[in-house]
């Protein structure tokens, strides 16, 4: 890490994620510049946060999936900021740019996170989109935050209501899908994600399908540039925790997207079941579409994200 990096997460960590400048005329050092690109966790750890598009268009909050990134919504993202509104998106504590703290790697700190960030660039009225792992940041922070911020919140194959399986949740993913995540994490965490973006993830696996090696290599890249402790840990967060108390205290209007095809979070016990706990929550089913619709559909997710925040 050079010096200006350095002194710029100093400055972040201090100054709560808002570059100064002391003298309206003066020009940003490069450390300021740096550093306006972070914003400080409760605990301390920078998180990198991308902020595109007018500072005065309304404002759309995206949260990422594991084990990706805010790249990982790029395309949704310059298309809503050429249209207009102010787009955002941080990496969580442990992936991409952000800081890689031992502890903290918990749905509940992940919503704090969230939390911080929209406090930080005082975001006001957001609609919140969640993918996979980040539909669970969005509803757990509703469920420790409220809607004082949010406008609107949308889910994009995400997690919630609850992965995994249990007691309560008969049909959920079988515990030795888990099991085989975290073993693979550990043996050999790079050819897991090879393995997941090149098949199950785009549905690259299913007969008559084209595999893209640009899309596999993105995920593969975002992946590797997270921690083996936070991707490792991320794996409880997502997949057993229990988001349904949480949606219930969703009141703002609600939009579930979901790929029928997701074989990585079946929609039958996730999208589906979403809709039946968030009052006036709608459903919509991309027929055949696989888990990461965000690169797979994008053009439709994106005129369907354009429709919604617009209404």
């Amino acid at each position: 890490m050079n010096a200006i990096t350095r002194l710029a997460l100093a400055a972040s960590i201090a100054l709560g994620g808002f570059a100064v400048q002391t003298q309206a005329t003066a020009a940003p050092s490069a450390a300021t510049a740096v550093a306006s690109q972070y914003v400080a966790a409760a605990d301390g750890t920078p998180l990198y946060v991308k902020d595109w598009g007018p500072k005065n268009g309304a404002v759309v909050v995206f949260s990422h999936g594991w084990p990706l990134n805010a790249d990982s919504w790029e395309s949704q993202m310059q298309f809503l900021a050429e249209r207009g509104y102010r787009v955002i998106a941080h990496d969580r504590r442990g992936h991409g740019r952000s800081g890689q703290p031992w502890v903290g790697n918990t749905m509940d700190q992940y919503a704090d996170d969230l939390g911080a960030v929209l406090t930080a660039l005082d975001v006001k009225r957001a609609t919140l989109v969640g993918f996979s792992t980040g539909g669970g940041e969005v509803a757990r922070y509703i469920g420790r935050h409220g809607t004082a911020r949010v406008a609107k919140v949308v889910f994009v194959s995400s997690v919630v209501p609850i992965m995994g399986a249990s007691p309560t949740n008969p049909n959920g993913v079988p515990e030795a899908v888990f099991d085989g995540l975290r073993k693979a994490s550990l043996d050999n965490r790079a050819q897991l994600y090879k393995d997941i973006a090149g098949g199950p993830f785009f549905g690259f696996n299913r007969p008559g399908a084209k595999p893209s090696t640009g899309l596999v290599d993105s995920f593969y890249v975002q992946g590797m540039q997270a921690g083996s402790k936070a991707t490792y840990d991320s794996i409880e967060a997502f997949f057993h925790s229990d988001f349904r108390d949480d949606l219930k205290k969703v009141d703002v209007p609600t939009l579930v997207i979901h790929g029928s095809d997701d074989q990585i979070v079946p929609i039958e016990t996730t999208g589906r079941a979403t809709v039946q706990l968030v009052k006036g929550a709608r459903l919509i089913e991309y027929a055949g579409g696989p888990h990461g619709i965000t690169d797979t559909h994008k053009d439709r997710l994106n005129q369907d994200l354009l429709d919604f925040v617009r209404q």
